[in-house]
């Protein structure tokens, strides 16, 4: 059966105004030319693009574009990834579809009214999540089977317009549990070009949502409806090969890793410590954005490696949770014993140590579906700041290494979100520095015996801070090893040099100090 030529717009708009956010109504067709032809199957082709950053990039300007449901080669062409275009092809976006009316044409002496036939039982809750329970709206005749509530394209754009606008998430979810308990079909992700497709569908009325999407996604295309087959924007044709462009919000999480000695004020990138310090970490990462369950995280892991010359504190690990990236607006902290992360140490083979943190089934269920202050629009700790401290100390012995060269600590964080396949990893790393005193040791005369300095003695102040140095002399290296403090003096080492004279004293943190030889040999004076 060949079909009538539209004049008017009628079912493109069912389509155009979910993907785009747009208020687009559908128009009344002349009676004699609304006709489908019901011989005929369709076939509905999906481009992702990252339309945001394109947006950004200059590159890219929605006012300009006008969705038709054909394909667009002006669009592929600006935003694909082929070797004249600028690259922003989304990879790893899977859609799942669900037919949920049939088209009915019934014939009335005005002309042809296209409506949507949708079954009062399977369609209830899809209605219901729209703001159309119990056939509200439902377009009265009785004519009409009483199995159905039969509504116009109008009736629906706006009930889907109004319900994403007043509560996003909710709807969001909503409708997607609702495609995929009710046999929906999932499309294959979209390939290295943004593209997946579905071809010999039977007509009728499609609800569309958005089931997995990798990482870069922060949040999903609003479920929409597709009418296949759909009028072009001029009235002039069916169309049942529907291309569609839905965009989405794309981003990325944050990852930063600070330090400082305990006790000190300021977290940085680099630290300084005296062997037998304690040094405190802090990984702070923003969340990314969450908007629905396709958004929602699955993975959210921290791998850090800490140099061979500091050693974790285990079981100390706590992650704490801010609304602003500042940090100054708590929501919650959760300890080890929560259960909502788990902490995993091993040792590797070169002397380095790896902490693994990861974030258990109730932690992600709490991150992805606890309560939002920032906006409805958001669900669970969407764009919240995340918090992970942690100590180590720095070892007393040679495995550190002490100068300029510094102990890094590394940390890879590693997140994915519905798209299992997909991921992305994050670096950031922080030194820890130490120092070392070598002074050696001569008498006036010459007289240079080794056994002269087993009299010579020193004790070592921090001038800067005020205390006193506490060390352990390594008989195989002839080396002092700081292992802490003392504010009394009484308590300080008493540093002897080694028979050469030499005195080496490693794992100084970067502060001025003063040596003070308090004891020497017979018939010497002292410094």
């Amino acid at each position: 059966m060949k079909s009538n030529i539209l004049k008017r717009v009628t079912a493109a708009g069912i389509a155009m105004a979910a993907i785009f956010l747009s208020s687009l109504s559908s128009l009344a067709a002349p009676a004699d030319e609304a006709t489908v032809d019901t011989s005929k199957s369709a076939s509905l082709s999906i481009y992702k693009y990252d339309m945001t950053n394109a947006a950004k990039d200059g590159v890219w300007s929605e006012e300009s574009f006008v969705s038709t449901g054909e394909y667009d080669s002006s669009v592929n062409d600006t935003l694909g990834n082929g070797d004249t275009s600028n690259g922003y092809a989304i990879s790893g976006v899977q859609f799942t579809y669900l037919k949920v009316a049939d088209i009915l044409q019934l014939q009335k002496s005005s002309g042809t009214q296209i409506l949507y036939a949708i079954d009062k039982k399977q369609g209830s809750d899809m209605l219901s999540a729209i703001g159309l329970s119990d056939g509200k709206g439902a377009y009265a005749n009785d004519s009409l089977s009483d199995d159905n509530w039969y509504y116009t394209s109008d009736t629906l754009i706006n009930a889907l317009s109004s319900s994403l606008e007043n509560d996003p998430t909710s709807v969001k979810n909503a409708l997607e549990i609702y495609v995929q308990e009710s046999g929906g079909t999932a499309m294959s992700l979209t390939d290295e070009n943004g593209h997946a497709s579905v071809s010999g569908l039977p007509l009728g009325l499609y609800l569309i949502v958005e089931t997995k999407v990798p990482e870069m996604v922060t949040s999903t295309t609003s479920p929409f409806f597709v009418s296949l087959p759909m009028t072009s924007v001029d009235g002039d044709k069916w169309i049942y090969d529907v291309t569609v462009y839905p965009k989405n919000e794309t981003g990325i999480v944050t990852l930063e890793k600070t330090v400082r000695e305990k006790g000190t004020d300021i977290f940085s990138h680099n630290a300084t410590a005296s062997a037998g310090d304690t040094v405190e970490y802090r990984i702070i990462s923003t969340l990314p954005t969450i908007t629905s369950a396709a958004t929602a995280i699955s993975e959210y892991t921290f791998t850090d490696v800490l140099s061979r010359g500091l050693s974790y504190t285990e079981e100390d690990v706590t992650i704490e949770f801010f609304t602003d990236r500042e940090c100054t607006s708590p929501v919650t902290t959760w300890a080890q014993s929560d259960g909502k992360f788990s902490v995993d140490y091993a040792s590797n083979d070169d002397g380095s140590h790896t902490m693994t943190i990861s974030m258990t089934e109730t932690g992600l269920s709490e991150i992805n579906s606890g309560e939002n202050n920032n906006g409805s629009i958001y669900s669970g700790y969407s764009n919240y700041t995340m918090r992970i401290c942690y100590s180590a100390s720095v070892n007393s012995d040679s495995s550190f290494t002490y100068g300029d060269t510094g102990n890094q600590n590394e940390v890879v964080l590693t997140w994915r979100r519905s798209s299992q396949g997909y991921y992305d990893t994050l670096i950031d790393d922080c030194h820890v520095y130490s120092y070392g005193l070598n002074v050696t040791k001569q008498f006036g005369d010459g007289k240079n015996d080794g056994d002269m300095f087993k009299d010579v003695i020193f004790k070592l102040q921090n001038k800067t801070d005020g205390y006193f140095v506490m060390a352990e002399f390594n008989e195989e290296e002839n080396i002092w090893y700081v292992t802490g403090t003392s504010m009394d003096d009484e308590n300080a080492s008493s540093l002897c040099p080694n028979p050469s004279g030499e005195l080496i004293i490693m794992g100084l943190e970067n502060d001025e100090y003063i040596l003070t030889e308090v004891s020497t040999a017979d018939g010497y004076t002292l410094l």
